[in-house]
């Protein structure tokens, strides 16, 4: 997930793990202790991203494909992680660290907080369809949540408009809820997000920002809070309908993918699909984007189809997503109750090529550990999942110059196509 959903995240969870303590025993230690809780969770949320910080000298891309998601997102690592921001908060913040030597419940909250945001940044990259391999060294195969956008507007809602309307300043909770909202419009009007889509968010807004000012007028404020309350109810509802989201969203992905491996088994019966990644439209389960990979042993091919799937194109065509993110193409399948599949790019190459580079190029090996979709063409390699980003294909290499500079060390991660790169039995 990007940055910002992650500190809303640690923020909303923060908020309410503050809330359901105990009222420390004198204001300021109340207020201490709610700042603590926010900043350790949010902060939590984001440390495993301090991997973007680390190059190890290596040729791009390779620096970022290896490192990013790398070991900071393992559940091994998580234990240093949360022991070092512990340790940073208890030396840099005197006044938080005086009242964890005095307040059972503020060491509870830091002891739930941290190691719960950590955790729940790991979930939330997990649900998108860039991937991570959590129980390295272990275990080094990178999964796949293919669930969620890796910018989701319905997190922030949920989550945001409860905590907005929870701040003491009534000018600040009017410039983040205009400023929300813009955002949500300037994205619907550019293409990115559908007119259904963002009636649906503005439900929820209303229906979590109701909840959590009937909660808080319920609660009596506690003498020196610095929150406008100590209700929960907006909370759990943002948390009920974000654990009902990532749920419908898991349920529509795998639908999707085995609507799009029937329909091409039936378009090329020669040819095994071995993988379908697929990522999601914001705030909007029917409408998929695809990559598809198909081998094909006896004609030495395999092949990556890019495009568009609505997982019910009787309620919506796929011609009717979001048109930024949905690229024009040939309706490939249509037939016999299949989906219609809109095809946008196609790529083959061949087995045989693929495996020779793997074996005689030490830079497209280590590639090739981060690859879910290798596509060859003008001699060089890319992952296809990546091929429309706006600013260019950042996973490109180019296999004539790779390796010349020596071999690079790289983390034994899995490889994510080992199933292409290894002739069967």
């Amino acid at each position: 997930m990007d940055n910002l959903t992650h500190s809303i995240i640690g923020f909303g969870v923060g908020e309410l793990a503050h809330r359901c303590l105990p009222p420390e025993p004198e204001p300021a230690q109340q207020r201490t202790r709610h700042r603590l809780l926010l900043v350790a969770c949010a902060l939590a949320n984001n440390f495993p991203d301090l991997d973007l910080l680390l190059t190890h000298g290596l040729p791009p891309p390779l620096s970022y494909l290896m490192y990013h998601r790398g070991h900071t997102h393992t559940a091994l690592m998580a234990v240093p992680q949360a022991l070092l921001l512990v340790a940073l908060l208890w030396l840099c913040w005197p006044a938080a660290r005086a009242l964890l030597k005095t307040s059972v419940a503020a060491r509870i909250g830091l002891a739930v907080t941290v190691p719960l945001g950590l955790a729940l940044h790991l979930l939330m990259d997990y649900t998108n369809s860039y991937g991570i391999h959590p129980f390295y060294p272990f275990d080094g195969r990178w999964v796949f949540g293919d669930m969620v956008f890796i910018v989701e507007p319905l997190f922030w809602v949920a989550i945001g408009v409860p905590m907005a309307l929870i701040m003491r300043w009534r000018w600040l909770r009017m410039v983040l809820m205009a400023g929300l909202g813009l955002a949500l419009l300037g994205v619907t009007m550019k293409g990115y997000l559908g007119w259904p889509s963002l009636a649906a968010l503005m439900a929820i807004a209303l229906a979590c920002g109701w909840m959590q000012r009937r909660a808080d007028a319920h609660v009596p404020v506690a003498a020196g809070s610095s929150v406008a309350g100590g209700g929960r109810g907006g909370l759990l509802l943002a948390l009920a309908i974000s654990v009902g989201f990532i749920v419908v969203q898991g349920a529509a992905s795998n639908l999707g993918r085995q609507q799009i491996t029937a329909a091409l088994q039936r378009i090329d019966p020669a040819s095994q699909v071995v993988d379908v990644a697929m990522t999601a439209f914001p705030t909007q389960p029917l409408c998929w984007a695809f990559v598809s990979v198909e081998r094909n042993e006896t004609a030495d091919r395999y092949r990556l189809r890019r495009g568009v799937v609505s997982v019910m194109p009787a309620w919506l065509s796929p011609q009717a997503c979001p048109s930024e993110l949905a690229p024009a193409g040939a309706v490939l399948a249509a037939a016999d109750g299949a989906p219609a599949l809109i095809q946008s790019g196609t790529v083959t190459d061949s087995l045989r090529e693929l495996r020779a580079l793997k074996q005689g190029n030490c830079e497209v090996d280590a590639w090739l550990r981060f690859a879910r979709a290798p596509a060859l063409a003008d001699g060089r390699l890319g992952d296809y999942r990546f091929a429309t980003t706006p600013r260019g294909n950042f996973t490109t290499i180019d296999v004539a110059n790779a390796a010349k500079a020596g071999c690079p060390k790289v983390p034994a991660w899995g490889y994510p196509r080992a199933d292409l790169l290894t002739p069967p039995a």
